[in-house]
């Protein structure tokens, strides 16, 4: 495999098609960048020209990941030529978080083939149920193929997020790329770092991703109680207490939670995944240290399924995680580096969910993690 990263400005001048791109159907660009990209499409167009003929996806960001780096209004990017593995790529449009699931299913049965390894998930930030979404392929792909991604930025504003469609940003949209071959290596890895506060509550009404009542009292109030002052910024304020959410009657995983919005009407929040009735939940506080660890062991993580040389890493990290560590953020991103193999190129971006198994099974929504992916082949 043949790789190149690269990092444009706010000026986005077009990058050059490498000379090493040969193959459009072994070929891949991904790029990352400013969600107000959305108001200038003509901007990543331009850059997309070069790639005229190949597979080119990519979604707006909270923050853009280069190498050991965060950037803010630029535009990141790779460029893959495999030897071997083969790419085909599928979008479907999205409108309300209701169609996660059948999306899901329409994604995966595009591009379902006995030769598939792994698939890249680049969605809406606003309008989608991840764990629904991720439910949806499960349910139709076999345990072999990997699922992994993240759903697009928006800063902390929560407004508008893109995602590439012939070259051209786009709300409402879900990209998945498709990896085919047995020589394609697909490493993961998810992590948070998180401390837990206060009492476990149980949910005694919700819908979907939609949280209504803790222990029979509206969940809106009970969370701006626990954030003081900081109530009035919500739901951006949000991302500093996330909640975890497990199974009744287990002590077994639990999944991290990051508000989208709240209705005050209804006194209700709305999650980026599934909030389950009688599920257990207790609110969780950063810890700067642990989350920075949890970085250093999502890189572990991917060692352990393969990551080579001439390898590129995808790093989507919560935005949470970056308001929270605010300065030392780029320290979660040096940290993947540090355990990764010596020459592993790195692009990523801050998102408002990301996808990936725990270290196996299934993949799954995350909220508040760094979760990596190292593509390489063998």
């Amino acid at each position: 495999m043949k790789l190149h990263t690269f990092s444009l400005d706010d000026s986005h001048t077009p990058i050059a098609k490498p000379d090493f791109v040969q193959d459009p159907q072994k070929s891949l660009v991904i790029l990352f960048g400013d969600s107000q990209l959305l108001n200038t499409p003509e901007r990543l167009q331009a850059v997309c020209h070069p790639f005229s003929g190949l597979p080119v996806v990519g979604c707006s960001t909270s923050g853009e990941v280069f190498g050991r780096e965060i950037r803010d209004h630029s535009l990141v990017g790779a460029i893959l030529q495999f030897e071997w593995t083969t790419v085909r790529t599928a979008t479907a449009s999205i409108s309300d978080a209701a169609e996660s699931f059948s999306v899901g299913q329409q994604l995966a049965h595009t591009l379902l083939h006995p030769d598939l390894a792994g698939i890249l998930i680049f969605s809406d930030g606003l309008r989608v149920n991840g764990s629904e979404l991720v439910r949806g392929m499960n349910a139709l792909l076999p345990d072999s193929v990997i699922v992994t991604g993240g759903l697009a930025g928006d800063g902390d504003r929560f407004q508008h997020t893109w995602v590439l469609r012939d070259h051209t940003p786009q709300e409402g949209l879900i990209s998945a790329v498709g990896l085919y071959g047995d020589r394609v290596r697909l490493g993961h890895g998810s992590k948070g770092g998180w401390d837990f506060f206060g009492p476990e509550r149980r949910v005694t009404k919700s819908n979907g991703n939609v949280l209504f009542e803790l222990d029979g009292k509206p969940a809106l109030e009970l969370y701006k109680h626990y954030l003081g002052d900081r109530a009035s910024g919500l739901p951006a304020t949000a991302l500093l207490f996330p909640l975890a959410v497990r199974p009744p009657g287990t002590d077994g995983e639990y999944v991290v939670r990051t508000i989208l919005g709240v209705d005050e009407t209804q006194q209700s929040m709305t999650f980026a995944g599934d909030i389950p009735q009688d599920s257990i939940t207790q609110l969780m506080q950063a810890n700067f240290d642990r989350l920075i660890e949890g970085a250093s062991e999502a890189a572990l993580l991917t060692k352990q399924n393969g990551a080579s040389c001439s390898t590129l890493a995808l790093a989507i990290t919560c935005v949470g995680r970056r308001l929270i560590l605010g300065e030392r953020a780029e320290e979660e991103v040096e940290a993947t580096l540090d355990v990764l193999p010596s020459g592993t190129q790195q692009i990523g971006f801050y998102s408002y969910g990301e996808l990936s198994p725990h270290v196996k099974g299934p993949c799954t929504l995350h909220n508040q993690t760094m979760t990596l992916t190292t593509i390489s082949e063998h």
